[in-house]
């Protein structure tokens, strides 16, 4: 668990933004992404068009998985999870906690999961705190990081503009939504996603990794080919590694809390994985 979290902790503050930072667009200063006429981060993106996703049937109970789903998060235990100090909440979700080192100082714990994955559907359901506070990066920011190292971005983006590669439902640093999706903060939103991993040959990539995600039902990205692993203010790059690891859910330091996960093992011949 020592060695998850010391990986963890060099890659996963990808989604991070100083609080210096936090109340920025973006930057001018950051590499171009390729094929692409925006710098990561980009302050001049355009943002996405706000829209409206409907209204919820029902904003207490969570959906039922499939009959042929692994079940991660049913709201009453970790028990598919290395369990990293976060809380189980009254209304069946996980919250963010973070912890503190030796001195006191905050740090954060992101929460791995035990079992590993390669092509897989996911449905996460999530919720920001209630009144919001902080601004762009700084409210309530957190990700879902496919293989411990691909991002989509959760934040609080409803009436919080951010820059775009860097909002709720963004390929963090690659693509940003075709539109904002948001719901408002204490509503549980919807990620409905298909995650293609990357494959290797004798330590090559072979075949990109590609995704497409649902945002309260809204398709935001379609079939995207992700440029690389998740970094922040660079360019991210691809590197070898196996064919199936952990998803994690991200504690960047707010109190996000997520509920009913479960996904589906896929393969792109369209037969269920064995």
């Amino acid at each position: 668990m020592k060695r998850i979290h010391g990986l963890l902790m060099a890659s996963l503050c990808f989604g991070a933004v100083a609080t210096a930072e936090s109340s920025q667009l973006g930057y001018t200063d950051t590499p171009y992404i390729p094929n692409q006429p925006f710098r990561v981060h980009d302050s001049s993106r355009p943002q996405p068009v706000v829209i409206d996703p409907a209204t919820e049937s029902s904003q207490e109970k969570a959906g039922r998985a499939p009959s042929d789903a692994i079940v991660l998060f049913d709201g009453k235990n970790f028990d598919e999870w290395n369990h990293a100090l976060w809380n189980l909440t009254p209304d069946g979700a996980m919250e963010i906690a973070a912890g503190v080192d030796e001195k006191g100082k905050k740090k954060h714990m992101s929460l791995t999961s035990k079992r590993s994955f390669g092509d897989i559907q996911m449905h996460i359901e999530w919720r920001t705190p209630t009144p919001a506070t902080g601004n762009g990066q700084g409210r309530s920011n957190s990700g879902v990081f496919f293989m411990s190292k691909y991002e989509i971005q959760v934040q609080d983006n409803y009436e919080n503009q951010t820059y775009p590669d860097g909002q709720a439902g963004a390929i963090y640093g690659q693509y940003s939504p075709y539109v904002n999706a948001s719901r408002k903060p204490g509503e549980w939103q919807t990620y409905d996603i298909v995650f293609i991993a990357p494959k290797f040959e004798n330590g090559k990539l072979v075949k990109p990794a590609y995704a497409t995600v649902f945002h309260n039902g809204v398709l935001v990205q379609y079939n995207r080919e992700l440029i690389g692993g998740t970094s922040h203010k660079n360019v991210g790059t691809y590197s070898a590694h196996e064919p199936k690891l952990p998803i994690t859910l991200q504690d960047h330091g707010n109190p996000v809390r997520f509920r009913n996960i479960w996904v589906r093992e896929i393969n792109t011949d369209g037969d269920l994985a064995k």
